[in-house]
């Protein structure tokens, strides 16, 4: 890992405290990575100072102070010694205060072809709407997870009909979105991940109500100026 300070020793003060900020923790790009590969563990709170401590197997590996409420540990030249479970522990003055669920690091080779992830009706779609995506592979037996980026849970593709279906599409559904497929068997094949994919939600209600009010505003505002050209004295 690199970026961050290592083997320092906190004194911590275990304080899980009612109302303690919620803290996320994924990997930026998401997926499975293979031997050689890069990733970012990154972890964000709604906090405006502080640290984080990063733990893999429930012992302390690194801390970084807070930019923007957040911090990241990267991984680069991944081996098998990276894989495992991590989680973050944000601190405030030496007390823990809150816990992140726990992330599963996988570096895996790639045999599998790499998929190719598309959406209907487009990548451009009005809050509301019906979304559907697809994980498209050349290998008839693969299964597939669709991922967020930024979001720790993946969404498992449907087996029968291969697509992963968002009904009512809301502002939080958009973002970056890519693919990676597996097979079963003695052990686990993986693809690489998908090109991503980005999905952008527009509410188009606001939109109209906005151009509503400055409608009527204009509507107001020549009213104005023809009462008081009326009411104007004319030339003598």
């Amino acid at each position: 890992m690199e970026g961050a300070k290592r083997g320092m020793t906190l004194t911590m003060t275990h304080v899980l405290v009612f109302g303690s900020p919620t803290i996320s923790i994924f990997l930026k790009p998401p997926g499975v990575i293979p031997p050689g590969g890069s990733t970012t563990i990154c972890c964000s709170c709604q906090c405006d100072n502080g640290n984080f401590v990063l733990y893999k197997n429930g012992y302390q590996l690194l801390t970084l102070e807070l930019h923007d409420s957040r911090a990241e540990f990267s991984i680069s030249n991944a081996t098998q010694e990276d894989a495992g479970p991590y989680s973050c522990h944000y601190l405030d003055g030496g007390t823990v205060l809150s816990r992140s669920e726990t992330l599963d690091v996988m570096v895996q080779e790639f045999h599998l072809p790499k998929p190719v992830l598309s959406v209907l009706p487009g990548q451009e779609v009005a809050a509301g709407a019906h979304v559907a995506f697809y994980c498209t592979i050349a290998h008839s037996s693969a299964s597939c997870f669709l991922y967020l980026e930024g979001q720790n849970k993946a969404e498992l593709f449907s087996k029968e009909q291969g697509d992963f279906n968002l009904s009512h599409v809301r502002k939080g559904n958009g973002g970056r979105y890519s693919c990676q497929c597996y097979t079963k068997g003695a052990s686990f094949k993986w693809s690489a991940v998908s090109k991503t994919l980005d999905l952008v939600v527009k509410d188009y209600t606001w939109n109209n109500v906005v151009r509503l009010v400055l409608g009527v505003a204009v509507l107001v505002l020549l009213g104005m100026m023809v009462a008081e050209a009326a009411h104007r004295p004319g030339p003598r």
